[in-house]
């Protein structure tokens, strides 16, 4: 169920690495975590951030989930389907349910995620 060609941090954010992009979204766990999606908060295209600040927000029935930035970078596309339809997210996280994609503004971070097994690992508690 963890797809082994992305990168993941502790706090439940996938990263697909795209060349200098990286597309990001909220793992299985977490969207069966939060519930049924209702709302989805994306950031502007355009804003930089860095690893680590908040960047999104998705919303559920039960809680609202802060979506961190997984790298350092600008945000160049947000992906407008989840904004119409927000279950796409708890339907399918790992294709149709992205979030949004950054340029890398330091490719060197991605040393710093958990491949599919480190990230398996973290789930169930043995890293």
């Amino acid at each position: 169920m963890i797809p082994k060609d992305l990168r993941y941090t502790e706090d439940h954010e996938w990263v697909r690495l795209e060349g200098d992009r990286a597309v990001v979204g909220i793992t299985h766990h977490a969207q069966g975590q939060l519930g049924d999606i209702v709302f989805v908060e994306l950031p502007p295209v355009g804003k930089r951030v860095r690893r680590g600040e908040k960047v999104a927000a998705v919303e559920s029935v039960k809680a609202v989930g802060e979506v961190n930035a997984p790298l350092s970078g600008e945000v160049v596309a947000v992906n407008p389907a989840v904004e119409g339809s927000p279950d796409l997210v708890n339907k399918d996280p790992y294709g149709q349910g992205w979030l949004f994609a950054l340029r890398m503004a330091a490719p060197g971070e991605v040393d710093g995620l958990l491949d599919a097994a480190g990230y398996e690992a973290f789930l169930k508690g043995t890293r």
